[in-house]
């Protein structure tokens, strides 16, 4: 099965690429490799929803948007490969979340990205990753994620 048809035997369509908020482009190809910016978890050009894991944003909610992020990013990675069939592995993702003084479950956070790409890819959507906790992030999104993958 291609990675097209599991997006959509999952209900999900590649979005139009996220337009970059500053100074920056969503997505780089060097060799056989495209790194992403870091994407937010928007929809249809809105930001879902801000604050702080652990305070305003549960856990669970914002597992949902780092998987929101993912597709974000696979469409930035499918505009700069050619098409998501180029898309031969994901080697690395890093997950940032906004995250409240006592929160400690990034990982769990991260892992709405990390499940995505592994429902997509299978083997090869599995990857090296870190999940990182910080104050604030652009727009005051909870989260945001970006990725490297190989590419044919």
């Amino acid at each position: 099965m291609t990675a097209e048809e599991r997006l959509a035997e999952l209900g999900l369509t590649l979005p139009q690429v996220v337009p970059p908020l500053a100074a920056y482009v969503p997505a780089v190809r060097t060799g056989d490799h495209v790194y992403t910016s870091g994407q937010l978890p928007m929809v249809d050009g809105k930001l879902l929803v801000t604050g702080k894991v652990g305070a305003e944003v549960s856990a669970e909610e914002a597992q949902g948007l780092a998987r929101i992020c993912a597709l974000n990013a696979l469409a930035a990675v499918a505009s700069a490969a050619g098409g998501l069939s180029n898309i031969v592995r994901i080697v690395k993702v890093v997950g940032f979340v906004a995250s409240s003084a006592d929160f400690t479950g990034q990982p769990q956070v991260v892992n709405g990205a990390s499940e995505l790409l592994a429902e997509v890819f299978g083997e090869q959507g599995r990857h090296a990753r870190s999940a990182v906790g910080v104050t604030v992030l652009p727009l005051d999104a909870p989260v945001e994620v970006e990725l490297i993958a190989e590419v044919r």
